[in-house]
This record gives C-alpha cells, sequence and structure tokens, in this order.
C-alpha cells in the first residue's frame, strides 16, 4: 500500500495519521504525530474463537520505549522490562472507552499495542494511544461501533483550553480526559484542585465537541481503507430451555435478591444455579441453560430498579448503606484508619520517611520523581474467594492510581511538610465501590498521621440502569451486583468545597449529558454525608505526628556552600549521618532536610551543617580546637574548615617566649576574631578575652619585619587567617 496522510487540527495542533507506511502484517496500523510526539498502534485478531471464554478476549498493551524520550532505562540490565505503573494506567485508559463498543459475543482473540516512538513531553502519547485503537479497529473485519475519540480539557482560573501542553497541565485546576462517540460520552478521567460541579460539567460539553473533529477524521479513513466488517454468529437458547429454566426458578430468584446480606444472597443463588444444573444439565446443552439464568439475574435486577424503584437488599435509589470509621487502630504505624460502607471495609495505613525516599520514576514521563504514594491492596479473602495471591495487576494499579490522585489535590506542599508519605490502602471485605471506601479511608489515616491535608476527602460511586425506551435510573453507593449488572461505574472524590477526582467506566455505548450532570449531582450530595460521618471520627488533622515518625527540619543554605555540606565523593554528608544517625537531604537552592527520630540527632547534625556552612565574623567569639603550632603563632580551627592564626603576642597578656608554653596541637581554646584581611585570613586573639583585658589599652602596632613576612609566606601560603600588624 503507498503511504497516505490524513491531517486535522485541534486547538491550533496538527493531528497526523499515516497509514500504509510500517507494520504491514498486522490487521491494520497507524502511526499518530502531534508535535514531535510519535505513537503506532496496530491490531491483531486470531482466525478461530478462543475455545471455553464467555467473555471478550481483549487485550490492550501500551508500550514505553525510554528512546522515545532519549532516555536509557535504568537498573542492571538496561532495557525496558515489566510496563511502568504509568504504561499500565495508559492501556486502562485505552481499554475503558473502546471495550463497551465491542460486541459482547465476539470470541477471536484481539490485540492492540500502541508503542510510543517518539514523545515530546508536551503532546500526551495516552491521547494518542486511544485515538490510535480506534482507528485500527474502524480498519480492521472487527465490527465496532466507533469511532471514538479523546482530549484533554485543561481549566486555568476561569478559562478552558482543549489539548494543553503536558507541561500546562502540571498547573491546572482541572484535568479532564474525555473519550466521545459521535453522539455520547464514553469515558471520564479526571483530576481536580476542588472545581465545581458546573466546571466539571461545562469541560465535559467542551471535549465532547472537541472530539467531533477527530472522529470525522477516522471515519475519512475508514470510508478510504476499511475492511468489510465480519458477521458475529449469535445462538440463542431454545424456547424449550428457557421455559424450563424458568418453570424452576419462578419468584425465587426475587426472593433470594432481597436477603440483605450479600453472603445469604450468594448462597440463595448458587442454591439455584445447583437445581437447575441438576434438572437440565443432562437434558439442554449447560452453556444455554446458564445463559438463561444469568439473562433472568439481569431481568429481575434491572426491572426492580426501572420498574419498582427498589434495589438489591431493599434499599433506597439514594441511600447510602451504614457507614462508620475509626482512626488510631495499630499502635506503632505513622496513622492508620479503616472505613466500612456496609460490606465493603478498607483498612489504610501511612509511613513517613525522609525526603530521600520519594519514589524515582523511570518512564517517558516529565516528572522524575514524587513524594506522596498511595498502593492498593485487593487480597482474595476480601471477596471469601480461593485464588492466586501475587503482584499488582491491573486493577490494583488503577484503584491506587484514582486514590492517590483523589487525595494529591490536598496534600500540603513540600516545603511545608518536607516528608516523603506512603499509603497503603487494604481491602479487607469488598462489595462495591472499594476505591472510593480506600478515599475515605485514606484521608482518615492521613489525619491520625498529623499530616496537614488542606481539607477530608470522601468518594461515592454512582450506578446506572438503563432500558431500550430511554428511561434510567441513577443509584448512589452500587454494591458489586449493581456494579456487576448495571450500565456505570461513576466515581467521584471530593472535599466539601470541591471535586478532586473523577473516573466513569461504562457497558453501554455512551452518556448522554443529562446522565453527567445527574451523576454528579448524586455524588455530591452522598459526599457531603460521608464527610459528616468521617468527622465524628476524627474532627481535625492531628496537631503531631506520631512518636515513632521521623522529625522533618528545614533549614536553609546559601547554595554555594551544598559542595562544602556534601564533601570530596560525598564524604562530609555521610560522616555527618554516621555522626548524628540523621538523614540529610539538599535541594539544589540550599534548602536542608535533616530528619531523626530524636531531636538529639537532628540538633547535633543541624549543628554540624550550620557550623559548615556559616562564615566567620569579625567580633565574633568562638571555642576552638588548636590544629598546628609555628614558631610565631598558633593556628585554631573555629568553625569546620575554617583557620585563623592567634599570633605570639595575643596568646597571653604577659610576653610569651614560646607559643608550646600556652597551647600545645588538640588544645581547646576560647578567642575572638580581631580582623579578617583583603585575602580572607583571619587573625584571632586569646589575650583580648582575659580577665581584665578591657582595661588596658592595646599595646602600639607592631612592626612587620622580614622575619614575619618570610613566615607568612613561606609557612601560611593558602591557609585562611593571619595576624595583626
Amino acid at each position: 500500500m503507498t503511504p497516505q496522510s490524513f491531517k486535522t487540527t485541534l486547538s491550533g495542533k496538527e493531528l497526523i495519521v499515516e497509514i500504509g507506511r510500517v507494520a504491514q502484517q498486522a490487521e491494520a496500523a497507524v502511526t499518530l504525530r502531534s508535535g514531535d510526539t510519535v505513537v503506532l498502534t496496530t491490531v491483531c485478531v486470531s482466525p478461530e474463537a478462543r475455545e471455553g471464554v464467555d467473555f471478550l478476549p481483549l487485550t490492550v498493551n501500551y508500550e514505553e520505549r525510554m528512546y522515545a524520550a532519549g532516555k536509557i532505562p535504568g537498573g542492571f540490565l538496561r532495557r525496558e522490562g515489566r510496563p511502568t505503573d504509568e504504561a499500565t494506567l495508559a492501556s486502562r485508559l485505552t481499554d475503558r472507552p473502546i471495550r463497551p463498543l465491542l460486541p459482547k459475543d465476539w470470541r477471536r482473540e484481539i490485540q492492540i499495542i500502541s508503542t510510543v516512538l517518539s514523545t515530546d513531553q508536551e503532546n500526551d502519547p495516552k491521547i494518542l494511544s486511544l485515538i490510535g485503537a480506534s482507528t485500527v479497529l474502524c480498519l480492521s473485519q472487527v465490527p465496532f461501533d466507533g469511532p471514538v475519540s479523546a482530549v484533554h480539557v485543561g481549566y486555568f482560573g476561569g478559562e478552558f483550553k482543549v489539548n494543553p501542553t503536558l507541561s500546562e497541565l502540571q498547573d491546572a485546576e482541572l484535568d479532564l480526559v474525555i473519550a466521545s462517540t459521535g453522539k455520547a460520552v464514553a469515558m471520564i478521567e479526571a483530576g481536580a484542585k476542588e472545581v465545581s460541579e458546573a466546571v466539571f460539567n461545562q469541560a465535559v460539553k467542551l471535549g465532547h465537541e472537541a472530539n467531533q473533529a477527530i472522529i470525522t477524521l477516522q471515519e475519512e479513513i475508514t470510508a478510504a481503507f476499511g475492511k468489510p466488517k465480519v458477521s458475529i454468529p449469535v445462538i440463542n437458547p431454545s424456547d424449550e430451555v428457557v421455559q424450563a429454566v424458568e418453570t424452576i426458578l419462578g419468584n425465587r430468584l426475587t426472593e433470594a435478591l432481597e436477603l440483605p446480606l450479600k453472603a445469604d444472597r450468594i448462597e440463595a443463588m448458587e442454591a439455584l444455579k445447583q437445581e437447575i444444573r441438576d434438572s437440565l444439565e443432562g437434558e439442554y446443552p449447560k452453556g444455554e441453560i446458564m445463559a438463561v439464568f444469568e439473562a433472568n439475574l439481569k431481568k429481575v435486577v434491572r426491572s426492580s430498579i426501572l420498574d419498582k424503584g427498589q434495589r438489591v437488599s431493599g434499599r433506597g435509589l439514594k441511600e447510602i448503606r451504614p457507614l462508620s470509621g475509626e482512626v488510631g487502630l495499630l499502635p506503632r504505624v505513622h496513622g492508620s484508619g479503616l472505613f466500612n460502607r456496609g460490606e465493603t471495609q478498607v483498612l489504610s495505613i501511612v509511613t513517613l520517611g525522609a525526603i530521600r525516599q520519594e519514589q524515582m520514576l523511570d518512564d517517558i514521563g516529565i516528572v522524575d520523581t514524587k513524594r506522596f504514594m498511595h498502593h492498593y491492596n485487593f487480597p482474595p479473602f476480601s471477596t471469601g474467594e480461593t485464588r492466586r495471591s501475587g503482584s499488582p495487576g491491573r486493577r490494583e494499579i488503577g484503584h491506587g492510581a484514582l486514590v492517590e490522585r483523589a487525595l494529591t489535590a490536598v496534600m500540603p506542599p513540600d516545603a511545608d511538610f518536607p516528608y516523603t508519605i506512603r499509603v497503603v490502602s487494604e481491602v479487607l471485605s469488598s462489595n462495591g465501590s472499594t476505591s472510593m471506601a480506600s478515599t475515605c479511608a485514606s484521608t482518615l489515616a492521613l489525619m491520625d498521621a498529623g499530616i496537614p491535608i488542606k481539607a477530608p476527602v470522601a468518594g461515592i460511586s454512582i450506578g446506572l440502569v438503563t432500558d431500550d425506551t430511554g428511561r434510567f435510573t441513577l443509584l448512589t453507593d452500587i454494591e458489586g451486583m449493581e456494579d456487576h449488572l448495571g450500565d456505570m461505574d461513576f466515581k467521584v472524590t471530593g472535599t466539601a468545597q470541591g471535586i478532586t477526582a473523577v473516573q466513569m467506566d461504562m457497558k453501554i455505548k455512551g452518556l448522554s449529558m443529562e446522565i453527567v450532570e445527574g451523576a454528579m449531582e448524586q455524588a455530591k450530595e452522598a459526599r457531603m454525608d460521608i464527610l459528616e460521618v468521617m468527622k465524628q471520627a476524627l474532627a481535625e488533622t492531628r496537631s503531631q505526628v506520631s512518636p515513632y515518625a521521623p522529625r522533618m527540619h528545614k533549614i536553609k543554605i546559601n547554595p554555594e556552600k551544598i559542595g562544602t555540606v556534601i564533601g570530596p565523593g560525598g564524604k562530609m554528608i555521610r560522616s555527618i549521618i554516621e555522626a548524628s544517625g540523621a538523614t540529610v537531604d539538599i535541594e539544589d537552592d540550599g534548602s536542608v532536610f535533616v530528619g531523626a527520630t530524636n531531636e538529639e540527632s537532628a540538633s547535633k547534625a543541624i549543628q554540624m551543617i550550620t557550623d559548615l556552612t556559616r562564615e566567620v565574623e569579625v567580633g565574633t567569639i568562638y571555642t576552638g580546637k588548636v590544629t598546628r603550632l609555628m614558631n610565631f603563632g598558633a593556628f585554631v580551627e573555629v568553625l569546620p574548615g575554617k583557620e585563623g592564626l592567634v599570633h605570639i603576642s595575643e596568646l597571653a597578656d604577659y610576653r610569651v617566649d614560646k607559643v608550646e608554653d600556652i597551647v600545645k596541637p588538640g588544645d581547646e581554646i576560647t578567642v575572638k576574631v580581631t580582623d579578617i584581611d583583603s585575602q580572607g585570613r583571619i587573625n584571632l586573639s586569646r589575650r583580648i578575652l582575659l580577665p581584665g583585658a578591657q582595661d588596658r589599652p592595646e599595646g602600639p602596632p607592631r612592626p612587620q619585619g622580614d622575619r614575619f613576612k618570610n613566615n607568612r609566606s613561606s609557612d601560611r601560603p593558602n591557609r585562611p587567617g593571619g595576624f595583626k600588624r
């Protein structure tokens, strides 16, 4: 194929999509370029259906190549290994809006790979990945109800901007990623600094409109090069199977769903399933039997919500499950918080560390380190299951990042609270919306740890049930079954003042603005109620950090003195750390952070640093150590690395014949700085501090004969200090 390029312009930036130049053996391949950011996206489809699966086998991989940012990977191997957390989040960002637009009955494996070939650190490759995935699916044989597009919308002091640069987004009050089809909103991901619902809704509208130009571009490409779509065989259970299953079920499914506890509901439904299998499996195909059961389950749950306004366990549509919170559960950790919402329970733990313990980010992003981290664990016992427990998967990484984003907006500035902060959320029991419970538990833990957050943050998830007639119902605080059988999981976090994070996932093809606005309003009402419950657990952040946490102290030194504190090859700073037992971290602006678990260690390190960096001043009195003797006087180290000369005539208030008659190397003596000459040499006097010295006049200036000149030039060629004339 002859390479072809297609272009569109959005917010003054040109988006170029090229087809036919590379990856010819893939089902479809495109390269996308915005500025100097280039992403290659491909799709491949297996020729046969995957055996034994009852789900859509779609895999999305976002591959970061360090060469794209002109970097060499860290570690011993110096090559890319497992995906970074940012790459995993980018894969999820691409997957989430695309999956609902693919046929649920498709069983041939689909693999989409987006490879970042070049990045200018200004144009987001994740957005290009999502657009590229939509484009290759449109070009492929796979039935795809796209295209779909995505843009960033930033909010800066009252103004909106579509697709601002990544560096600009660092200062945005709202960073919204919105994916859209031609008709509806397909996915939302946002981080914010307590913006209002009105600002958020306006940004969603603006982003949806901006997406239409890119959708038009994809339609143009598809019209020119798209492959014919294959048909999907649909296997419907026979009428006999439907009748047989429904006869056994009767009203028993409805009765099972009305049980208040999740465990009781599951037990009752499993008993129904087993009864149906025992009665019908020898006569009808197992797959058809279970398909009819699942269809009936979904029908009962959804019709109860839409027709009766009644949910699983009998709650009202806006009713939140029972809430409670506790703090200070664990005695030796730096902070802990437990949050319960119905049968969902999360324990969050805070650990404070020195700045040197901040996370180093080895990826292609513009941020190299971060001092606040949130990690999320979802063990199998939280759902009463037995399954493999190992390293975090995409779910754990995604939920952890969402909570981290929700809390970042209220974290204190590094300058005010110079700690590295790690929060770990342990899901102890799960029945829906564990990420939002993690937000609440983490907030309590941060306050318990004495971290001066700007305001408490709470989170809630809003669900959705729709039907073919256009009816819809929004559900506050969805349970696991409502998430599984419903159409949307709309997570919103925020303070009493505004939103801090939003993440919307759905199973239908898109949302209207009416649903988006309704979900945001319903989430706000619930958030206020949850914040009140959290306030009862802990009204204010504790005034002090845990006694087991390190104390961090910040001092400022002249940036020109940084080398003095570090020393050759780090020798000096290592000696300070070893002598004091404290941690010492220095930044380029001269900020020095000293951390220690006791004040004695911190004070010792601070004193050593202060002594290294302060200047000797005329008229100041010091107690120093005699370092060496000469026939004309003694050298005294008044500050680390800074020596001055006490002339023999200034050692005592009487004539001294030999310097060693008064002092010897290693002695500590108190001296006063009498002069610093133009060459920086320091003159000291012991005599002037002796009793009665202030009442005696100083003698006339002593002549500076050849002997003194020779001594000065030969014995003190490069040493600070001098002698009084």
